[in-house]
């Protein structure tokens, strides 16, 4: 497995990038951190995953172990292949995605774009357990200020964007009316 290259990055079109390493160049499908990396087209290291098809070798980049590691656990969920998995680890930091497989948050991970309803729940059904569904008490308030954020016409990403620098001991009125404070 290839599981790391450093190199400089050549050409970007979308969600690909080939990484040119030691003259060799390689085409990877990227998270939007990994690409951001590469913006500056400087040498970048990107931690990879490489996915053996029968009729293709598919390389993805993540900027960070812990994308890939939540990359590879979302693989083994069942009905999810690697661009939904993709899809899913380019939708919010890992941390916000493991919280939200321990809060049983589907609507999480149902307002990332091609994700549905019982996808959403295969995936905080199969990796709560896989990835600790230990939450802190006040964690849950951090729910119920999202929703109220949501139901103020904030998507559910822009919320806990908004939410992710607020104490999440505090009560929920003064989560939404700091976030508010953030978002103005």
């Amino acid at each position: 497995m290839i599981a790391r290259l450093r190199g400089t990055p050549v050409a970007r079109a979308g969600e690909r990038l080939v990484l040119d390493v030691g003259g060799v160049g390689y085409a990877l499908a990227v998270t939007p951190t990994a690409s951001r990396l590469a913006e500056r087209g400087e040498e970048v290291t990107l931690e990879t995953y490489l996915h053996v098809r029968e009729d293709a070798l598919q390389l993805y980049g993540f900027a960070e172990p812990a994308e890939r590691e939540l990359f590879e656990h979302l693989l083994a969920v069942s009905g999810v292949g690697p661009k939904v998995a993709l899809a899913i680890v380019s939708g919010s930091p890992p941390a916000e995605l493991r919280r939200a497989i321990a809060l049983d948050d589907t609507a999480r991970f149902e307002a990332i774009p091609g994700i549905g309803k019982k996808t959403a729940q295969r995936v905080v059904l199969e990796l709560k357990e896989k990835l600790g569904s230990a939450v802190a008490a006040p964690e849950s308030g951090h729910l119920g200020a999202r929703d109220a954020l949501v139901e103020l016409g904030f998507s559910a990403v822009e919320a806990e964007r908004a939410l992710a620098r607020i104490d999440p001991g505090l009560p929920v009125e003064e989560q939404v009316r700091q976030a508010l404070r953030e978002a103005a």
